[in-house]
């Protein structure tokens, strides 16, 4: 026995890991508790079996649930790479059998594995780029539930009172703050424009008066009372309130991420490219793992971040290019939104805009390929480990 193959089928309180031979013999097969002493005692069997072999953990979760399990295999020096559950998924079709048991697709994951090349390895996680993937999730969810709690005020505001709505972007600090007084075309009505103005800027809302001069133009427009208007009232209120402690927190994390990206080796360099600030740089670091050592070329960073096209022949037609099924998002959407910012800002970027919008390419297609060039960019600044200028520094043959 020259290899072995390890499938690990990752859970919660369980991992159930199969042991597979070059010839595709199962070796073993058990379920293990999530917890030290029973994966110390696993991972001592496993490399009992190998005898000194090579032995390769393939798994299809590369954090959360398994984080015990891979770090004690990272200390034990194992290899171990990762195989993407939806991959896992429709692989299991072609074995044999019916229904889904971790068993099976443990042997699926490490026949998988045996047979393919492609897998990405699983690298021990850098504590800075850990911190920030915590960090920006953390942020993500916060901004989900603005969004969500924004839309359900916006909701309840339309069928109260739909001039109010119209008139401010319930995001900004001025709209939210009148919402936490006054909800009603009445009782703005009764407020009267200087007593309004006065109670908005003794709460540091800024441009009271033009605020309060667009919610009394609102309120004239609106003399009808809708039934239910006082439990909407008390509901507008209630959620006003809560945006404004969700954009509190949002600030409180961005100052987090900030911080905590401004410590990082690469946060100069990164922060030099134009349209990445702390938070898209935060998010990048989070994505690569901290470093560029999975990625040894520009392309395979590329690919992971999806904004290299795949090729789809079929037949007489070539050519045909789409997005890749499998890439991360979160990464494709530091490159998107960098992008475009730096159409705005950076002269070097918004000259390839023009030229791919002058070659026929659509808005969108413009910005993903400057996406694609700007990763070229990033990781050779990454590589020598200097900043972005606008022109770049002359190389001179030896």
């Amino acid at each position: 026995m020259s290899r072995i193959w390890v499938g690990t089928d990752c859970g919660k309180s369980h991992h159930h890991c199969l042991v597979m031979d070059t010839d595709g013999d199962t070796l073993l097969s058990r379920r293990v508790p999530n917890d030290e002493p029973e994966l110390l005692e696993l991972i001592g069997d496993v490399l009992d079996i190998a005898s000194g072999d090579q032995a390769t953990w393939a798994m299809d979760m590369t954090g959360g649930e398994p984080a015990l399990l891979i770090e004690l295999l990272l200390n034990h020096g194992q290899e171990l790479v990762y195989i993407p559950g939806i991959a896992v998924n429709r692989a299991t079709d072609s074995y044999r059998g019916v229904g889904k048991t971790d068993a099976r697709d443990a042997k699926v994951i490490a026949d998988q594995a045996r047979m393919r090349r492609d897998l990405q390895p699983i690298r021990p996680a850098d504590e800075a780029a850990i911190e920030l993937r915590l960090l920006t999730e953390h942020r993500s969810d916060l901004v989900a539930d603005r969004t969500r709690t924004v839309n359900r005020l916006k909701s309840l505001l339309t069928g109260m009172f739909p001039a109010l709505e119209r008139a401010f972007d319930m995001g900004t600090t001025g709209a939210l703050v009148l919402l936490t007084g006054y909800q009603t075309p009445v009782a703005i009505r009764r407020a009267g424009k200087r007593r309004l103005a006065t109670w908005l800027r003794n709460r540091k809302v800024r441009t009271p008066d033009a605020v309060a001069a667009k919610a009394l133009d609102a309120a004239d427009r609106q003399h009808t009372a809708v039934a239910g208007e006082k439990a909407i009232a008390r509901m507008v209120h209630t959620l006003a309130k809560e945006v404004m402690t969700l954009n509190e927190k949002i600030a409180e994390t961005d100052q987090l991420i900030e911080g905590r990206f401004r410590e990082h080796e690469l946060a100069e360099v990164i922060a030099s490219m134009p349209g990445i600030g702390p938070i898209l740089g935060a998010e990048f670091l989070a994505a690569a793992g901290g470093s560029l050592d999975a990625f040894p070329t520009a392309d395979r960073l590329a690919t992971f971040a999806g904004v290299a096209p795949a090729p789809k022949d079929s037949g007489q037609i070539s050519e045909n290019h789409h997005r890749p099924r499998r890439y991360h998002r979160r990464l494709q959407r530091v490159f998107f939104q960098s992008a475009m910012v730096s159409i705005r800002w950076d002269p070097n970027s918004r000259r390839f805009y023009d030229r791919k919008r002058a070659e026929g390419k659509h808005h969108v297609q413009a910005v993903l390929a400057l996406a694609r060039r700007r990763v070229n960019v990033l990781w050779a600044l990454i590589r020598d480990r200097r900043c972005y200028t606008v022109t770049p520094p002359v190389t001179h043959a030896a």
